[in-house]
């Protein structure tokens, strides 16, 4: 993977000539170079370097196509990397402004000569539309989580704890091809399932609903996955519960395409669950953004304003959370298209009920 033409390309036009990338995750967009370290600079007239010290140069060099790969052990980083700008004529440099820690912020400030300028934004929306090779990823990241889950189920029983079987279901992804879990595992059951980010305990599942939050991360790419399940047989109220959520993230998806704001897709669902009465337990977004990070751009909230493009990735999560008593989410993870979209997730969701 290599992004650095891309981001070249989108400098034009922009108050800057040239944009510093220091978050590992952009890093990693830019030029497919999985290392945390080394400090890229992508100018507007298409040139790149990479400033890196010896231990990781030689397979940076190996690694990175379209980027110049200079090793910083000869002379201070600060003064290489002003020597590449007075070469490419940048007087101003774009910054992820909301990266940087003040500390860092004004430290570079001190160090380098151009102006800095913000440029959070030309990375965040460049990452929001997926290319094809991401979306393969992405759907690779999608079917072991997929797949994890199914061969978890068969591990559910009244005497595992919810942090067993979190750590079966991560394990379940390490064996099928995950380099990691995409984020830590979310497994709680009975009256904890009311809590959206609750954390697995050592103890055994309890009756009620069983909230499983989890994803594999493929190749520098996450998935994103909630299925609930029943531990005993579930109650009217269960039941009612569960059919709104459901209803309320199949019709999210039917709507979902280009054009919309993210505002306009959560009202969809928040209308679902609103008239059945359940509005104000109805505590978070429908939607984020998924790709390198689990969390990324763009949303679809009350308040989110942005418009939906062909090739963005987001999630699909409605819930309804009753303080106390008990809590379902159902997410996929789906690609927005110009007429639809392409749901990743190919788990059932029909309500499974365990140990009765």
């Amino acid at each position: 993977m290599n992004n650095v033409k891309k981001i070249s390309a989108a400098l034009t036009g922009k108050d800057a000539q040239a944009i510093f990338v220091t978050s590992d995750q952009n890093r990693y967009y830019a030029t497919g170079f999985g290392s945390s370290a080394g400090e890229l600079i992508i100018c507007a007239d298409g040139s790149a370097a990479l400033f890196i010290d010896a231990r990781y140069f030689e397979e940076a060099s190996r690694s990175i196509s379209e980027v110049e790969v200079i090793c910083s052990n000869d002379k201070p980083v600060y003064e290489l990397m002003n020597d590449y700008f007075k070469a490419h004529n940048v007087t101003k440099l774009a910054v992820e402004e909301r990266w940087l820690s003040y500390a860092a912020y004004t430290s570079l400030q001190r160090k380098l000569e151009p102006e800095f300028t913000a440029g959070q934004d030309i990375l965040r929306d460049l990452r929001a539309v997926k290319s094809p090779e991401e979306m393969e990823y992405l759907v690779a990241a999608q079917r072991i989580a997929d797949r994890a889950f199914e061969n978890t189920l068969k591990l559910i029983t009244p005497d595992i704890t919810e942090r067993e079987l979190a750590a079966e279901l991560t394990c379940q992804m390490l064996k099928l091809g995950a380099q990691d879990k995409s984020f830590d595992p979310i497994v709680v059951s009975g009256s904890l399932s009311s809590v959206p980010h609750g954390k697995p305990r050592d103890v055994k599942l309890q009756r009620g609903f069983l909230t499983m939050d989890f994803g594999a991360l493929y190749k520098g790419y996450c998935s994103d996955t909630t299925r609930t399940v029943a531990i005993g047989a579930p109650t009217k109220e269960m039941e009612k519960v569960y059919s709104t959520v459901l209803d309320a993230q199949v019709t999210a998806i039917s709507a979902a395409k280009a054009g919309l704001t993210g505002k306009e897709l959560d009202g969809v669902a928040r209308k679902v669950i609103a008239d059945a009465g359940y509005g104000e337990y109805f505590t978070h977004s429908l939607s984020h953004g998924v790709g390198i990070d689990i969390h990324e751009y763009p949303n679809c909230s009350p308040k989110s304003d942005n418009v939906l493009k062909a090739g963005d990735v987001i999630s699909m999560e409605p819930g309804i959370y009753l303080p106390g008593k008990f809590g379902v989410r159902i997410e996929d993870v789906i690609e927005i298209k110009e007429d639809g979209c392409f749901d990743l997730t190919e788990l059932p969701k029909e309500l499974l009920v365990f140990c009765d």
